[in-house]
């Protein structure tokens, strides 16, 4: 059967897809940001998984106002980086694990969560800069991704606990597949950023560093956070992260912690990482 095996969360900042596309990575600004993610490379060549199931949020490449769709699932067999207005990131196609991502969606939507299931989209950067994080520059991708967006741009955006009890019910769609896989879950977005208004810069350390320390001792707490407690203190945009949730809510209720990677700022956004083990 299926199992997952460990869990990511990490922001996916759409400047460090740029940094990276265009060589910068170890100029003065931006080599400390991606000395963090050295351990997370190596330990990834070390436990590369079958499947990635892949949590992230679209920035108006597949969605846009006229279809909001609060939690939607990759389908197709595979999806092109999106042109966000600059032409897609020379990066390799996402192939997906459809009939995995298939089985998912009918077990999901059987324990009551309803899904929208997609079978054309391309994938921005909420998606490919993760994997380019973990992953480097490689030729294919060293394993399959399902796509799976989270309506966290427009309100109303689900609740944390709403995306905890989903991570759980997506542990036991897994672990129910009749195929002997490992599969990563990854959470991915935040931490404290604001892109507009007066508030525009806003970082939230302190915030950040408890919410980092919290989601791997103390997720239950972490899951009753409000709305307006990540608009208030991480900013607007600061409501991605209950896209880790769902990431967490897949894992063991103790996880080992294997990497913790924090730095500010990377064009005005607070980067966190994680990499959380199921025990054996």
């Amino acid at each position: 059967m299926a199992k997952i095996t460990a869990g990511v969360a990490t922001s996916h900042v759409p400047a460090i897809g740029a940094a990276i596309d265009l060589g910068k990575t170890q100029t003065d600004y931006w080599k400390p940001l991606f000395d963090g993610f050295e351990y997370s490379k190596e330990w990834m060549k070390e436990n590369t998984p079958d499947v990635v199931f892949l949590v992230y949020n679209d920035h108006g490449s597949a969605f846009d106002m006229n279809i909001i769709p609060t939690f939607a699932i990759g389908c197709a067999e595979e999806f092109q980086p999106a042109d966000e207005g600059w032409g897609p990131r020379k990066v390799p196609v996402v192939k997906n694990h459809a009939r995995l991502a298939s089985h998912i969606a009918q077990s999901m939507i059987e324990q009551e969560f309803d899904l929208t299931l997609i079978n054309r989209m391309d994938v921005d950067h909420g998606l490919t800069v993760p994997l380019s994080l973990m992953f480097g520059q490689p030729e294919e991708w060293p394993c399959l991704v399902i796509p799976f967006a989270v309506g966290v741009v427009q309100y109303p955006a689900p609740l944390g606990r709403r995306c905890y009890a989903l991570g759980k019910a997506l542990r036991q769609a897994v672990e129910t597949f009749d195929e002997d896989l490992n599969v990563q879950v990854w959470g991915t977005g935040g931490m404290s950023h604001q892109l507009q208004g007066p508030r525009a810069g806003l970082i939230n350390q302190e915030f950040d560093q408890q919410f980092l320390e919290d989601i791997v001792n103390d997720p239950e707490t972490v899951a009753e956070i409000p709305h307006i407690d990540y608009l208030r203190e991480a900013g607007s945009e600061g409501i991605e992260l209950v896209m880790w949730l769902i990431m967490r809510g897949a894992l063991n209720q103790k996880v080992v912690e294997k990497h913790r990677h924090y730095h500010v700022p990377a064009s005005n956004t607070a980067v966190g990482h994680l990499i959380l083990e199921n025990p054996q």
